[in-house]
């Protein structure tokens, strides 16, 4: 069973996207309310404030009552009677910040990576009813059921998709040139990002393959047979295990309608008869 937060730890050690940890002293002057800390993207969670007096006494702020912080640009802002800092108080803010992106976003990654590496794949699960009846249930792929062997393929796919954002942001980087001799080949940076886009693709590629899973996997299909007596589509119903006591399940493929017939004018209801 895979666990988001492994997934997400992964995904950090594939594009190098550590959090570090920090802590910043501030000294009052009656002036600031507003503190920029020295990172960004900080974990709210891991944060603590803490309000030193002269005498050394110290206290810990609560947050949304003494406290507000912008967790992506990293600053602080006291609220209240904290705000200024006041002369022979001093503030100490201590906490993790979590890199290029939050666990939030990666979250989001993630849960895109996921709904495309599981796109129609159910898992088939047997148990017995209240009744003592053997029935079966198909669960779409989740976290929760999702193979290990397919752990890896999950991270790096949502690596691939972090790696797409950082190249978008890449690709407005125009390369540098003056008169003076002054190269900088800031455009560098949006082609390693897509040679290794490249490569981590190709790696999930392989796997997926191998494994047959994901988007490009082989996947075998009922053909819909129309009877020649009545021109309709012969009903197709889901194959059943032999000791499967459920009632028979509809199945109804999707069919192509490249022109529909969108007049509106209703079809007759017997030859020769219109309107």
């Amino acid at each position: 069973m895979a666990e988001l937060a492994g997934i997400i730890a992964r995904v950090r050690s594939e594009i190098g996207d550590f959090g570090s940890p920090f802590r910043d002293d501030f000294t009052g002057g009656s002036e600031l309310s507003v503190f920029d800390l020295s990172e960004t993207n900080v974990d709210a969670s891991s944060l603590s404030v803490l309000l030193v007096v002269v005498d050394g006494d110290v206290t810990e702020l609560v947050a949304g009552v003494d406290y507000r912080v912008d967790t992506r640009e990293g600053r602080l802002v006291l609220l209240g009677v904290r705000g200024p800092l006041a002369h022979g108080q001093a503030l100490v803010v201590s906490g993790t910040g979590q890199g290029m992106f939050s666990d939030e976003e990666l979250a989001q990654y993630v849960g895109d990576a996921l709904s495309q590496h599981g796109y129609g794949r159910t898992v088939q699960m047997r148990y017995r009813d209240s009744l003592g009846f053997i029935r079966y249930t198909d669960d779409a792929i989740t976290l929760s059921n999702l193979p290990p062997v397919e752990d890896p393929l999950l991270a790096y796919l949502a690596v691939t998709n972090v790696l797409w954002t950082l190249a978008t942001d890449a690709a407005s980087d125009a390369s540098i040139s003056t008169a003076e001799g002054t190269n900088v080949d800031r455009a560098g940076r949006y082609r390693q990002l897509m040679e290794h886009i490249d490569t981590v693709q190709s790696r999930y590629n392989a796997l997926a393959q191998q494994l047959n899973v994901g988007l490009g996997r082989i996947e075998q299909l009922t053909l819909r047979r129309v009877s020649r007596t009545t021109n309709r589509l012969v009903p197709i119903y889901k194959e059943r295990e032999f000791d499967d006591a459920a009632y028979p399940q509809r199945l109804i493929p999707r069919i192509d309608e490249p022109d529909p017939d969108e007049s509106g004018i209703p079809s007759p209801f017997y030859p020769g008869v219109w309107g």
